[in-house]
């Protein structure tokens, strides 16, 4: 069993969390105000319920802020939007990420100009790369952004075998990574390399958002055939 922080209440991170503690891991997840989060009532922009009847159906899970959440995990995970990354992080505090491993699902997606959304980094950077730059002492690790959510946790849903990336500096920090992804249900996972390769698994999301508009769904993944 892990300590597992979930940063983030939104659809992501409900599936994170909620499949974390099913596979018996203690999980915190984390928000910047649980009481304004508990409050709220109504159906969210995509009609599901609050988050607050998700949490009460789940009384494994704590709901804390950014920074107790992370201050009490091994290892947190940024299910926060991209362009919120940065900040929720900096709420969490660099002391409470320092030493941890860090796992990134989230994407630099830049909805300024409508839809499909353009990338707000890519090519020379990522969202990855500025996290570690960020916070230093925080042991980065990529992956899972390539899928929706439900997939991210239930992979073999799908029917037969996907694949899934990993990239980071961090050996062991990887394999802690692995072996959650593992945990998940991916049998197939692909090490990149060094946390600069996030740089390809973020790019495709242009492609991967035109694939959700051409097939109607985004219950879809890639297979690595070699």
């Amino acid at each position: 069993m892990t300590n597992i922080a979930v940063l983030g209440t939104g659809t992501v991170g409900q599936a994170l969390a909620g499949r974390l503690a099913a596979l018996g891991h203690d999980v915190v997840v984390g928000t910047r105000d649980p009481g304004a989060t508990l409050a709220r009532v109504e159906p969210d922009q995509m009609g599901d319920a609050p988050f607050s009847a998700w949490l009460s159906a789940r009384p494994d899970i704590e709901l804390a802020t950014f920074a107790d959440a992370a201050s009490r995990s091994e290892v947190v995970v940024n299910a926060s939007s991209g362009a919120a990354t940065l900040d929720v992080l900096g709420l969490a505090g660099a002391d409470n990420l320092a030493g941890k491993v860090l796992l990134d699902v989230s994407n630099p997606l830049d909805f300024s100009a409508g839809f499909p959304p353009t990338l707000a980094v890519k090519d020379t950077d990522s969202l990855a790369e500025q996290v570690q730059r960020a916070f230093p002492e925080a042991r980065v690790v990529k992956s899972l952004n390539t899928l929706t959510a439900s997939l991210m946790v239930e992979p073999q849903s799908l029917g037969e075998s996907s694949t899934v990336f990993v990239s980071g500096d961090d050996a062991a920090a990887k394999a802690t990574v692995v072996e959650l992804l593992e945990g998940f249900g991916h049998g197939d996972v692909i090490d990149l390399g060094g946390l600069e390769t996030a740089r390809g698994a973020e790019m495709w999301l242009p492609l991967w958002l035109r694939l959700m508009g051409s097939l109607g769904t985004a219950r879809f993944n890639v297979k690595v055939v070699r």
